[in-house]
């Protein structure tokens, strides 16, 4: 499933665009000059995370980065009922009766989409006979409950406006960028308001009609944070993850996080798209850069997540979940050392749903979730890696709440990951992330957003995120 207004098949024909002899899907090759070090490259793009890049063993929370005392419940014993103080929410997380929609307080929308665009399969409720374990046993919960109130499916804060002219807003850029000084209120007016698709016509037909590049005329008029934001949202998503990987591999250093948080996320079609567009746009072969850029079993994880091969079948096989269950357990807790291979195995292979179903069948089994388990058998950037996939198959949306929250927490502000993860959700699952955000974090991300950020770039990057 493709990014919602970014088909497979390249852009709905419009005037003078794409130029003849271009007509690939993507933007011809060379068409954006963005500037080196753009983002910062060597430091990294990510802040140091605690422990091995996620949040203490035992899944989470990590101390001091949440909630106050209260919001969370002690972690159950093993084996045993757990008790929630003061958490009282009627059928839902928490409070849910053993056999309820939900596991470790932990339950999902009924249809949660795994896939780029909003949802359409109802999950299945799980367990043979629709009962769930009510907790996860010997753990605390890798993450919060959904709030009480969630929206259905998956959906982003950008939509595509209405009564849409191309040329009146390239008129509008034109104006804002002409003379003395630049309105950036205009650009921003247009830009925060538009879908990616519309913003791709609104490129060609600056080109049209003025005979100059939109994305150089812009690059002139703005500096830092509000360039990057400003160039990130005039690339097609496809381009814009692979131009991240390549970034991310370029020059001295391998930001590893950048690479796991695009592959280890995207569903097959898109992936498969990534591979093609890095090819036509930088002569590279992905696989072969990953290889060059990293080692070990995190390589062998790339690897495989760059084939875009998962099992994309929404429906659950609960045999086959029990017996991957009993698989990692042998590879893992149940033997001296680890078996990294059967882990990338299950791990790679089988659809989001049936993950989720196979880190139930582990807890009940097991007596302990599998992420901490992950988490004492691996270390490092595998841990990360093998950590992300389970953690979207969990709550996608709650995977990348945490990955903004630690983008602002502490001193200074990773403003590249802010800006991917802000401007490659905008049209998938913000609303989710901010909701997933708010709960787990007792503050919304508007509100984080504004006192990490300021300016214009503040400006824009609340009217995408919708404060």
């Amino acid at each position: 499933m493709s990014y919602p207004g970014y088909p497979p098949t390249g852009y709905p024909p419009f005037p003078g665009y794409p130029p003849p002899g271009q007509e690939s899907s993507f933007p011809a090759p060379g068409q954006y000059p963005y500037p080196s070090g753009f983002p910062p490259m060597g430091g990294g793009a990510y802040p140091q995370a605690p422990s091995g890049g996620y949040p203490g063993a035992g899944g989470y929370p990590a101390p001091g980065g949440y909630p106050a005392p209260g919001g969370y419940p002690g972690a159950p014993q093993p084996g045993g009922a757990p008790s929630y103080p003061g958490v009282l929410l009627p059928g839902q997380g928490f409070g849910a009766p053993p056999g309820g929609a939900g596991f470790s307080g932990y339950p999902q929308p009924p249809t949660q989409s795994y896939g780029g665009g909003p949802a359409q399969v109802p999950l299945p409720g799980g367990f043979p006979g629709g009962a769930m374990p009510s907790q996860y046993p010997g753990g605390q919960s890798p993450y919060p409950s959904q709030p009480p109130v969630m929206t259905q499916g998956t959906h982003g804060t950008i939509r595509p406006a209405a009564n849409f002219d191309a040329m009146r807003d390239a008129e509008v850029l034109r104006k804002a960028m002409k003379g003395f000084g630049t309105d950036e209120q205009a650009i921003i007016d247009v830009v925060a308001n538009r879908s990616n698709d519309q913003r791709q016509k609104i490129k060609a037909a600056f080109k049209t009609m003025y005979g100059k590049d939109l994305i150089k005329d812009l690059k002139s008029e703005l500096s830092g944070n509000m360039e990057e934001l400003i160039l990130a949202l005039f690339m097609p998503p496809t381009y814009y993850d692979a131009w991240s990987l390549r970034n991310a591999m370029k020059g001295a250093g391998t930001q590893e996080r950048v690479l796991i948080e695009i592959l280890c996320t995207r569903t097959n079609q898109e992936i498969r798209e990534i591979v093609r567009c890095y090819e036509s746009e930088f002569g590279r072969d992905l696989e072969k850069d990953i290889r060059s850029d990293t080692s070990g079993h995190f390589e062998r994880l790339l690897v495989s997540m760059c084939q875009g091969n998962r099992d994309e079948n929404q429906n659950v096989n609960h045999q086959l979940a029990q017996e991957d269950a009993q698989r990692l357990y042998q590879a893992g807790e149940g033997r001296l050392g680890t078996d990294e291979s059967c882990f990338n195995m299950v791990l790679a292979t089988r659809s989001f749903p049936q993950l989720k179903a196979t880190m139930e069948a582990y807890s009940r089994m097991a007596n302990r979730d599998l992420l901490s388990s992950v988490s004492r058998e691996f270390s490092g950037n595998v841990e990360s890696g093998l950590k992300t996939i389970l953690q979207c198959a969990l709550n996608r949306p709650a995977f990348f709440a945490e990955r903004l929250y630690y983008s602002m927490k502490g001193a200074g502000t990773d403003d590249s990951t802010l800006v991917r993860i802000v401007v490659t959700r905008s049209e998938i699952d913000l609303v989710q992330i901010k909701q997933m955000f708010s709960q787990m974090y007792q503050k919304t991300l508007g509100t984080v957003i504004a006192s990490d950020t300021s300016g214009d770039y503040r400006k824009l990057l609340l009217a995408i995120v919708g404060q």
